[in-house]
């Protein structure tokens, strides 16, 4: 089954970790043996290969560089200039995938017409070996701290941008993000207005909660959460309310469940809990689904955004998925629960394919 991963922090993997993502997934792990510069060495699980032999065929793929005064408690570029160069670095290298042929840039609705239909339906066993079929993304900023000004916005959309979350980590130039609090920034406020006018979508994930209400209220565009948990289940400030996920529902939105095992199962202890501690399994990826589903009272605005090596590896995911391509077993796992096939494929690609095939440009 096809499978759309609504947030991969691709490039972030190959500039600043350097991996190689047209590799094999061995050969990236072999390659960092004994490296420990960052806590997720050797624990990779998403590579191009692994994509296509998951068949998660189209995804939202991001920027992402976060700006960070003196006072920010969290690593990042020192000056916007910095973060937003970093951010033309990683779209280079999505530039090199695309001219090497493994990636192609969905910007319109008929580039997401020529993806779906290049995807589906899955060729015969070995043919994809013979001609690798490239990965299909949507341009996404995660944190939008790296637009110096609001003409470098529109300099984005124009490269292919097509959605922004406000807010990453901690206090932002536009949005307060995670673990941090209040509302937008004035310079915020003029960001949703310039979404507005270009048409992109919005991507609630991370945003303060008091943010989250105000931009929900100023932005009148598409929106969508792309790798957000229910904080019902897990209880923190990274997981949305009941209240939150219905709204991104009445606004027509999709919610992308995350795999990020902290986010699955509570009492999780970074940096020290292990996936095998607690039995955090895929099964608890399905609980997240479902519950989003029960809300909705269908099964119409669920999806996955994995938001695998989004800075954690294999040590932080759940303990039956060694790779991306371990997705597959979503669908018998829904289905076991109930699901019906229809629902089954909407939540592994047609929620957010129906959503961008409303929301994309012409």
């Amino acid at each position: 089954m096809l499978i759309f991963d609504a947030h991969l922090d691709l490039s972030m993997n190959a500039l600043e970790w350097n991996r190689d993502l047209t590799r094999p997934i061995a050969e990236i792990r072999a390659r960092e043996k004994g490296q420990h510069d960052k806590a997720d060495r050797g624990h990779g699980t998403v590579c191009l290969p692994e994509m296509r032999r998951g068949q998660v065929g189209i995804c939202v793929a991001t920027q992402i560089a976060r700006y960070v005064k003196p006072t920010h408690p969290l690593s990042g570029w020192h000056s916007p200039s910095q973060a937003w160069a970093q951010t033309q670095g990683q779209l280079a290298w999505y530039r090199a995938m695309e001219e090497r042929g493994e990636m192609f840039q969905i910007t319109n609705q008929a580039g997401l017409a020529k993806m779906i239909k290049l995807w589906q339906p899955t060729p015969a066993a070995g043919a994809e070996s013979a001609t690798p079929r490239p990965i299909g993304y949507v341009l996404s900023l995660e944190g939008a701290d790296s637009m110096v000004t609001l003409q470098h916005l529109e300099r984005s959309f124009a490269q292919g941008l097509r959605a922004i979350g406000p807010a990453h980590y901690g206090p932002g130039t536009y949005a307060p993000g995670t673990e941090a609090t209040g509302p937008l920034s004035p310079a915020g406020r003029e960001l949703i207005k310039e979404m507005n006018r270009l048409g992109l979508i919005l991507d609630c994930t991370h945003l303060s909660d008091e943010a989250f209400w105000e931009a929900t209220t100023l932005f009148h565009g598409p929106l969508w959460a792309s790798h957000q948990n229910c904080r019902a289940l897990v209880p923190g400030v990274r997981q949305f309310d009941d209240a939150q996920i219905k709204t991104v529902i009445e606004r027509g939105g999709v919610l992308g469940t995350a795999l990020d095992a902290w986010m699955l199962v509570p009492g999780w202890v970074k940096n020290k809990t292990r996936p095998s501690d607690v039995g955090v399994k895929l099964a608890r990826m399905v609980e997240q689904i479902d519950h989003v589903c029960q809300l909705a009272g269908n099964a119409r605005h669920a999806g996955i955004g994995t938001d695998l090596d989004g800075g954690f590896g294999h040590e932080q995911s759940p303990e039956d998925l060694d790779t991306i391509a371990d997705l597959q077993k979503v669908p018998l796992l829904l289905a076991q629960r109930g699901y019906q096939p229809n629902d089954i494929a909407g939540i592994m690609h047609g929620n957010f394919l129906r959503f961008l095939q409303h929301n994309l440009p012409a």
